[in-house]
């Protein structure tokens, strides 16, 4: 395996993207390449086998969008049940979004794209696979129960993607991932991405990619130059709800993270009692509903999301300014990839944890292990840097005492009450959002992979605003 460093150039043409490609990218705003991009496209548009090793929200979507849709336009179309192109992805949310990035680069070249997962009816991959499809972005389970019903060959796969090969890793798929490689063709073009080379990854990489070269543009644990983290520190469970309604009241779209589904409904039902428009994500939402409080929240119907881990990855929607752990994560990982819900692809955006003193010794530990340099502050509803952060309040209220809350859910702004409808399902058949299927197993909520549809976004976008916290970090 050779490591390289390719020199960064100004457009994606001087990358060899073919000029149909540039002008799709173009007209959505995206007009020069982030460094991974830049890095890996002379060598995955030429052929070769990648390893590419890049944070969330560094661009790596596109990294390998525009090779896949480049090379396959040039060959024959598909057959029925016998794609060209494969993109692994470990849940839902990632899988829609990979296709979001994937759908308008493909309609231009003529290609087509389908979307496969579990937790929704077969009816609609299966046509769209029985019609002939060139790109299929997939989740292990369900594409390989559709293997074992011969729905779909992968012996014409010409390019093979797997996307964030560590979290398939922590959510134990890489059993189910290693026989889907083994069904295409040994002399195909292999792409694999990941933050980390850790629980078995390395040996997807030494198994499946021949004479790969790797472009590593961050390490696991380094951060968006722009995310700024904070560390409060509250005196116990009564200041520490009302930090969190402070925080919540900013008129910006922002994501709250807690440890269970249970407080997860229960904080997005009170803060939409006090006047904080909020909704919630969780896997004991049905899929209508997770796909309604998702379209709420990236249209504006809804400030807050309130949401377990099941919205560390995948989950994208633009201008997201604040990340709260009001409930701290046990590992630090996943401390990284909730935190990468905001100041995504050149984005500025805060992360702020909440920690109680008995917390102390965890919490430098997890810092140390993310390796986050941030000094914990003791704060109040009323200090002045949860006023920095939040703004200009669009409703700052006392929040209602918690043993006084029923526990029920109310219907979320957003929900078919409200006005808003659920998303159809894309134009080539498949349905918008991704789910466990029969053999994948899930050894956390966030491998349950629950989705709605959120706004495509292709990884690039421009620079929200600044903080006068220091940053911690390197720069892409």
């Amino acid at each position: 395996m050779t490591s390289v460093s390719s020199p960064a150039s100004t457009t994606f043409a001087d990358l060899g993207v073919p000029p149909r490609l540039v002008k799709v990218l173009t007209a959505g705003g995206i007009t020069a390449p982030f460094p991974i991009q830049a890095d890996t496209l002379p060598d995955s548009l030429a052929g070769r086998d990648v390893l590419g090793r890049g944070k969330t929200g560094s661009g790596k979507t596109l990294a390998f969008a525009i090779p896949l849709v480049a090379r396959l336009s040039a060959g024959s179309p598909a057959g029925a049940g016998r794609p060209r192109g494969l993109i692994l992805a470990p849940t839902r949310e990632l899988a829609t979004q990979i296709t979001a990035v994937v759908q308008p680069m493909a309609s231009a070249l003529g290609l087509t794209v389908t979307t496969i997962f579990g937790g929704v009816p077969q009816g609609r991959q299966a046509s769209a696979l029985r019609a002939g499809v060139d790109i299929v972005v997939a989740c292990p389970g369900r594409l390989e129960d559709l293997m074992r019903q011969r729905l779909v060959r992968l012996d014409r796969v010409e390019i093979s993607i797997l996307d964030e090969a560590d979290h398939m890793a922590d959510l134990g798929f890489l059993p189910g991932v290693t026989r889907i490689l083994t069904a295409t063709p040994e002399g195909g073009q292999r792409l694999l991405f990941s933050a980390t080379l850790d629980n078995g990854v390395d040996k997807l990489v030494k198994r499946f990619l021949n004479q790969p070269v790797m472009h590593s543009v961050d390490e696991a644990t380094s951060h968006v130059s722009a995310m700024t983290h904070h560390i409060f520190e509250v005196s116990g469970q009564d200041s520490k709800k009302g930090v969190v309604f402070a925080l919540a009241s900013g008129r910006g779209r922002r994501i709250l993270f807690m440890r269970t589904k249970h407080q997860a409904r229960k904080l997005a039902k009170q803060l939409t009692d006090a006047g904080i428009p909020s909704v919630d994500l969780h896997g004991n939402l049905s899929q209508g509903a997770r796909d309604r409080n998702l379209l709420a929240f990236s249209s504006g119907k809804a400030r807050v999301l309130v949401a377990t881990d099941v919205a560390a990855r995948g989950v994208h929607v633009d201008d997201v300014e604040l990340v709260v752990h009001v409930d701290p994560p046990t590992e630090h990982k996943a401390y990284l990839h909730r935190s990468g819900r905001t100041a995504r692809a050149g984005s500025a955006g805060d992360v702020v944890t909440l920690t109680l003193p008995e917390q102390r010794r965890d919490m430098s530990q997890l810092l140390r292990k993310a390796a986050i340099k941030a000094t914990p502050i003791r704060v109040t509803a009323d200090s002045e840097q949860l006023k920095t952060l939040v703004g200009e309040p669009a409703d700052l209220v006392a929040p209602p005492a918690v043993s006084n809350v029923p526990n029920r859910t109310a219907k979320a702004p957003g929900s078919r009450s409200a006005g808003s409808r659920r998303p159809r399902p894309t134009a080539n058949g498949s349905a918008p959002y991704e789910g466990r299927g029969r053999g994948q197993s899930a050894r956390s909520e966030g491998g349950r992979a629950e989705n709605g549809r959120t706004r495509g976004h292709t990884g690039q976008g421009g620079s929200r605003r600044s903080s006068t916290s220091s940053r911690t970090g390197s720069a892409r």
